[in-house]
């Protein structure tokens, strides 16, 4: 494992399950669940890390290593449930709510789809549960695509046979951890600096410095902004989980009319939702933020296929306190404009990799103590996965919509993630039970942000025609003069 992945899979516990997950709705009838085991086997030749298991080492001396699993069932792993039927929105999310909230097996491959029957208008799901520590938002996204299918029409591949191969004994792993422990630093102290890898001169590798140094400033300035640290606290063994959606043309109607990018838009909509919770807890105060921590992916084009996590952060205040819309969506995109000006996201990488000289105990109790130390730079994390914009396909069933689920740990409550499929967005909203009962109330806000927006841009569209036809200049008539 790489060391991101290794801190992902260390800090998880009982009340911390790091996996992320996801939602897909379909257009009935619904499968058969042989037919969809049928469907995973056939492509489970092309992850070979979902009949892999985590094997970590005595003491941590070494980074835990993936093995193939000598028992794998695909049955453990794929399995069958329905709500009653019709079931509705509600019964669908607190079933996920419930399989989200329970921790993965680790002594078996870190992975589990589950089909569900039952929903109302013939409608049936499927929810994926993967850990954090073999995938990410992109590559995630990338993996659904082996179940999914471009054609309805799609015939499954005959199922490859499959042998494990023979695990290393614990000594040897030892060994190789011992051996990784020391040579690993060394091989990392060559490259440095890591950005000088992606650089082609001297002067490139100044102007990425004077970038970052240069907007320290700004970063400060966020830093201390009052943040609302009510809504940071211990997180127990439940969740809830809610969605809200969003289209494209709405996101589009507001960006004609006030700018920015669709990420800048859709950040303005989560921060109406977090002022309306604050507010409606008595807690909203003038010129408060909501700190997020925004992941951007480090994925080149070649490395769509690999199952491991590249993925960096940036830091945006969500104004919360700031009663004007327009004003909440200028603020945000100053701050993103400041960001990719900065590169910030490209040197939170390098301090990300700078973990690659950690001795694997260390950074077993380092990420450990990290994710349990009590914080409140951060309230919240919002993560935007961009998903086809082409119909797709199980078992020649439409998908209708997809949800994403975005894990909460140390002292984060709220999650927000974003999926975006054919012309819609659509928002998971992931929080402790106990800590967040009100958290339809942020859903709902979201909506009611785009909504909000959408009326101001309609509203500056009609205002701009009416310009526009008042300076028309009007045509003259003449007299005619009398004929002879």
């Amino acid at each position: 494992m790489s060391s991101l992945d290794a801190s992902f899979y260390f800090i998880e516990d009982e009340n911390v399950p790091m996996h992320v997950g996801s939602v897909l709705v379909f257009d009935g009838p619904a499968p058969s669940y042989g037919d969809v085991i049928r469907l995973f086997l056939s492509r489970m030749d092309q992850v070979p890390r979902y009949r892999q298991k985590v094997k970590a080492l005595p003491f941590h001396v070494g980074r835990p290593v993936w093995v193939d699993d000598d028992h794998f069932n695909i049955l453990y792993h794929v399995r069958h449930t329905a709500v009653p039927s019709p079931g509705g929105e509600d019964q669908l999310r607190n079933l996920a709510g419930r399989i989200f909230a329970q921790k993965l097996d680790d002594s078996k491959p870190l992975w589990e789809a589950w089909l569900v029957e039952g929903l109302e208008g013939g409608r049936w799901a499927i929810i994926s549960k993967v850990h954090h520590c073999m995938i990410d938002g992109v590559s995630g996204s990338d993996m659904l695509q082996l179940t999914l299918d471009f054609r309805q029409d799609s015939v499954l591949p005959e199922p490859k046979e499959w042998k494990p191969q023979p695990q290393p004994s614990t000594l040897d792993l030892v060994v190789d951890g011992v051996r990784d422990a020391v040579v690993t630093p060394v091989q990392h102290l060559s490259a440095l600096p890591a950005v000088a890898r992606n650089v082609r001169s001297l002067s490139e590798i100044l102007d990425f410095g004077k970038s970052v140094l240069g907007s320290l400033p700004s970063t400060a300035r966020r830093l201390v902004t009052r943040a609302a640290t009510s809504l940071n606290g211990p997180i127990g063994p439940h969740r809830r989980w809610v969605w809200a959606r969003a289209s494209l043309a709405e996101i589009k109607q507001i960006r004609t009319a006030a700018g920015g990018t669709v990420n800048d838009v859709i950040l303005t909509a989560i921060t109406r939702g977090f002022r309306d919770l604050l507010e409606k807890r008595g807690e909203l105060t003038e010129g408060m933020v909501v700190r997020t921590m925004v992941p951007v992916s480090m994925r080149k084009a070649d490395q769509h296929n690999e199952l491991n996590n590249r993925v960096s952060a940036v830091l945006v205040n969500l104004p919360v306190g700031e009663a004007d819309p327009v004003k909440r969506l200028a603020s945000i995109r100053e701050q993103m404009d400041d960001l990719k000006g900065s590169r910030q996201a490209a040197g939170a990488n390098v301090l990300t990799n700078l973990s690659n000289f950690a001795a694997p105990t260390l950074m077993a109790l380092g990420s450990r103590t990290a994710m349990r130390f009590p914080q409140q730079i951060l309230q919240t994390v919002t993560t935007n996965v961009p998903g086809p914009r082409v119909p797709l396909y199980m078992l020649g069933r439409p998908l209708v919509e997809m949800f994403p689920y975005v894990p909460v740990a140390s002292t984060i409550r709220i999650t927000v993630g974003i999926f975006s499929y054919l012309d819609r967005f659509t928002f998971g909203i992931n929080a402790d039970f106990d800590g967040v009962p009100d958290v339809q109330i942020l859903a709902d806000g979201i909506r009611a942000g785009f909504d909000e927006m959408v009326a101001l841009a309609a509203e500056a569209a009609e205002s701009s025609a009416a310009k526009k036809s008042a300076a028309k200049p009007r045509a003259v008539r003449t007299k005619p003069e009398p004929t002879a």
